[in-house]
């Protein structure tokens, strides 16, 4: 029979037909439907209390809980089996009747049809034994790269079913965007660009998750690539993505700001005046490398370094008591300075037992005082996994389920954490041990929990073996990719001003590398030296990126991500203050501590000093990077126009310039010499000229220098690292 005899009416109605006449899943289409709606999003009836009073589990992780609510509370009014077109979970969506959140569900759409057609069927559940979706696939599958004038692309998604099967669940997918301005994708996995940079295109069915990058190529005017010189292999990476997204690199920076910035990343101070006219003068050829080399045996970094670890292991005395944190600053700072391995360092902290004030990597388990504590701040720190979402549901937008959560916690479920009780000789000191028994029981379906890794699934772990060490093994070996980026991404941040994966400690599918190749390459060499820090800081900080000006050029002003240029940013609080006193010549004194002891070597944060309060010195609650303030507020250009510790200094009769008067000094030396210790470098010949005119105009020179200082304190070159 010739197919043309039926009219397109006839065609329609026998689609319908044959649709109506399937049975729709629950399971893998209603649950999908309610996601994609956005209906089980944190914002709207998947957020913890629901709204309205309706409450549906979060992107759909908790299938019995939905149907229950579905079917059976409110009288079984979202669901009405005789009247399908009654039912709430299609009238107030599609805005048959009032809906906060607007409509979610055109009466004309797929969703809406397959929502009426699974009520219409009697609103049942899976039958036992349907085939379980173990996981999605996205075609295209690898990396795209799209280019103008036609910069789109069209997804697929296809799901593997545990007996085989595989169905197209495009139609029943959610896409979302990492970074609209550069990538936009709709509801039917159409994606095209917007302008060029890179982004990623989460897609999400029922519990699984699949990211895909996208590269968006744009022709630059005028753009012509001329190969610039390449200190090493960061250096090939780096071009290489700038090339292919038409960026030009900036040129290399002056002396005196490499000078400058060295010293603060490594050591968190300012160099000398001395020093910097000692680097300054040197002509030969080397001087850099020669510096770096310098820099990482003084003590200095060492001291800093450290502070940087005790920002991220919660060193504080609410936490370890006084005698814990100066165990546990002493500690990290001989880490630091013997360059003790990654490995080992991680592996020293996540299997030590034993008392906290005489065993200082013990004091891990006292900052993490619980199981998930403790695995989250060893996720965070050394897997630059975020995991704490899926404590009580699937992770939203990651691999990561609930399952995986209790699994990985079995690892740190037998820490026990005993305080000795003064009363019998203890001076409030933790005693960290482990458990020889005692398991771990999923709070949702109640089964008891097998330790489990990434990449490995559930081990077996023999009687009478510490769970954590098993941990540590796996952590720490060579080719376990997760700790080797989490290391390099973390410390490559330090020196740069962000992350390949930004944030530093937040890796995921939808949030990928800027750079992947630079990253894995980064990880490997890492990796290959023995997990040396020292080695990878010193090909870093000899790399021609790192070395980049901070000025941008035309063709690289609307780069931000792929070190086209190096980023400016802020001095920490500690490097601030220790500028100041550096600068002016007068110590900062701190309470309990002994005289001239530097910001920098602080053992745990002075909360009180209202200077480091002001630029961001964090408290140490979290384990996380963020809580360090990084971003320049009004209340910190009013602590240096008018603040008390800058006036202070500067009124001082002990400060640097007035004892320059004293000392017979002229002006012209004495301004040289400020610009030296603040900037590294000597006044240009208009800023020595302003100098001299203000001071001539002056009765008092003591007064007019105190305002040459003032100003140079409050550039932006003096507060920010160039």
């Amino acid at each position: 029979m010739s197919l043309s005899r039926f009219t397109l009416p006839v065609l329609l109605a026998a689609a319908s037909a044959h649709a109506a006449s399937r049975q729709v899943s629950f399971q893998h289409e209603v649950l999908p439907v309610l996601t994609r709606q956005g209906c089980n999003a944190g914002t709207c009836h998947g957020s913890p209390s629901g709204k309205g009073g309706f409450a549906l589990s979060l992107f759909a992780f908790d299938a019995a809980a939905d149907y229950a609510v579905l079917t059976r509370d409110l009288l079984g009014r979202r669901v009405d089996v005789f009247t399908p077109s009654l039912s709430l979970i299609l009238r107030k969506p599609s805005t048959a009747l009032a809906h906060r959140g607007g409509l979610k569900l055109p009466r004309d759409s797929r969703e809406y049809r397959i929502l009426r057609d699974w009520i219409d069927q009697g609103a049942r559940t899976d039958p036992p034994g349907t085939a379980r979706c173990e996981g999605i696939e996205v075609t295209p599958g690898t990396a795209v790269v799209l280019r103008w004038p036609e910069p789109v692309q069209h997804l697929r998604v296809t799901a593997r079913f545990e007996d085989g099967s595989q169905r197209d669940v495009t139609h029943l997918a959610k896409f979302t965007s990492s970074d609209e301005a550069i990538l936009e994708v709709d509801s039917g996995g159409r994606v095209a660009g917007r302008r060029r940079g890179q982004a990623a295109v989460m897609v999400r069915y029922l519990e699984h998750v699949a990211a895909l990058p996208f590269t968006l190529v744009k022709p630059a005017p005028g753009f012509h690539w001329v190969v610039p010189s390449s200190a090493n292999y960061i250096d090939t990476h780096v071009h290489a993505k700038l090339r292919e997204l038409q960026f030009t690199p900036s040129g290399l920076c002056s002396d005196s700001e490499f000078l400058r910035r060295v010293h603060l990343d490594l050591t968190g101070m300012l160099p000398t005046a001395a020093e910097a006219g000692i680097f300054l003068d040197d002509e030969t050829s080397g001087k850099r490398a020669r510096l770096i080399d310098t820099l990482l045996a003084r003590p200095e970094h060492a001291v800093f370094w450290a502070q940087r670890w005790g920002d991220l292991l919660r060193v504080n005395p609410a936490r370890l008591q006084a005698k814990g944190v100066q165990a546990m600053h002493r500690w990290l700072v001989d880490a630091m300075a013997s360059n003790m391995p990654h490995d080992r360092f991680a592996r020293a902290l996540l299997t030590a037992s034993g008392d906290t004030f005489t065993n200082a990597p013990a004091n891990y388990f006292r900052a993490a005082s619980s199981r998930d504590d403790a695995l989250e701040t060893t996720t965070q720190l050394f897997l630059g996994a975020r995991l704490a979402c899926a404590k009580c549901h699937n992770h939203p937008f990651d691999r990561w389920t609930q399952d995986h959560y209790y699994g990985m916690g079995a690892f740190f479920h037998r820490v026990q954490r005993t305080t000795v009780d003064k009363k019998k000789g203890g001076k409030g000191e933790v005693l960290v041990g482990t458990a020889s028994e005692g398991e771990v029981t999923h709070p949702r379906t109640g089964r008891t929990m097998a330790p489990w890794l990434p990449g490995r699934g559930e081990v077996s772990v023999p009687r009478g073996t510490d769970r954590r060490a098993v941990f540590a093994d796996w952590l720490t070996r060579p080719d376990n990719p997760w700790f080797a980026r989490a290391a390099v991404n973390r410390i490559w941040a330090y020196v740069m001003g962000r992350g390949i994966v930004e944030p530093v400690d937040d890796f995921r599918d939808s949030n990928p590398p800027v750079n992947g190749p630079l990253l894995e390459a980064l990880a490997r060499d890492f990796a290959e030296h023995g997990f040396d820090r020292g080695h990878l800081l010193r090909v870093i900080l000899n790399s021609r990126t790192y070395q980049a000006s901070s000025r941008s050029t035309p063709g690289n002003a609307e780069d931000r991500q792929l070190f086209s240029h190096y980023q400016p940013h802020l001095l920490t609080a500690e490097q601030l203050l220790d500028a100041v006193c550096r600068v002016t010549g007068l110590a900062e004194g701190f309470d309990g501590l002994p005289a001239g002891t530097r910001a920098i070597a602080l053992p745990s944060p002075q909360m009180n000093h209202a200077f480091l309060k002001t630029f961001g010195q964090p408290s140490r609650d979290t384990a996380c990077t963020c809580e360090r303030g990084s971003e320049p507020h009004l209340a910190q250009a009013l602590e240096f126009l008018s603040g008390n510790l800058v006036h202070g200094k500067l009124e001082s009769g002990d400060n640097r310039f007035r004892k320059a008067l004293a000392a017979g000094k002229s002006d012209h030396e004495i301004v040289e010499e400020l610009y030296l210790a603040a900037l590294s470098r000597p006044p240009s010949k208009e800023e020595h000229e302003f100098a001299r005119r203000h001071i001539a105009k002056s009765n008092n020179r003591a007064v007019a220098l105190a305002d040459v200082c003032w100003a140079i304190l409050n550039t932006n070159e003096f507060v920010f690292q160039h």
